[in-house]
């Protein structure tokens, strides 16, 4: 009976935790989105100074690169700079024109983690009142009621195995098996 209501509580967790994902996947796409103007601005700025002096972009790194501690400093961070919009471009023309569902597909796609933790700071949880949320709400559901019966269901099962050999021998009226 415990067991049933603790898989019950797992199942409503499940829900509850679940549904909340096309929300919060909505606004991490926002956040990403954010993430990449600004990125794209920055690098506009890098190719336009590399321009004024007749360099590629490229070469103004290269270039910056061996003129010493400080300037090494700043080409490796416009080289990061760089490499982040680059790759977090690809993750949002990934999502962009992806549902929820896809989205949970793609999640490997949302793996930066300082958007996911920007976005869950202002995140505010909410009952969805959408087909998605409800298709998510229903699996977290299942999810978490059936990962919990299969625990308790498999701790029981160990319990009786080792409670076996300590259990005492029935006997008939007179005393024999």
């Amino acid at each position: 009976m415990i067991g049933r209501a603790l898989a019950l509580a797992g199942g409503l967790t499940g829900a509850v935790g679940a549904s909340q994902f096309p929300e919060f996947s909505q606004q991490y796409m926002q956040r990403l989105g954010g993430t990449v103007d600004e990125l794209a601005r920055q690098i506009d700025r890098y190719e336009a100074d590399a321009e004024a002096v007749d360099m590629t972009l490229a070469e103004y790194l290269r270039q910056l690169g061996a003129e010493g501690s400080l300037a090494q400093t700043q080409a490796g961070n416009m080289a990061e700079d760089i490499a982040r919009h680059d790759r977090l471009a690809d993750a949002l023309a990934t999502l962009e024109g992806a549902g929820p569902f896809m989205r949970a597909r793609l999640a490997s796609h949302m793996g930066d983690r300082e958007i996911a933790e920007r976005a869950f700071e202002v995140f505010k949880p909410a009952v969805p009142a959408t087909f998605e949320g409800a298709v998510f709400a229903g699996t977290g559901f299942l999810a978490g009621w059936l990962g919990l019966s299969l625990i308790f269901g498999f701790l029981a099962r160990l319990w009786a195995t080792l409670r076996a050999p300590f259990r005492p021998r029935r006997t008939t009226r007179r005393g024999y098996r």
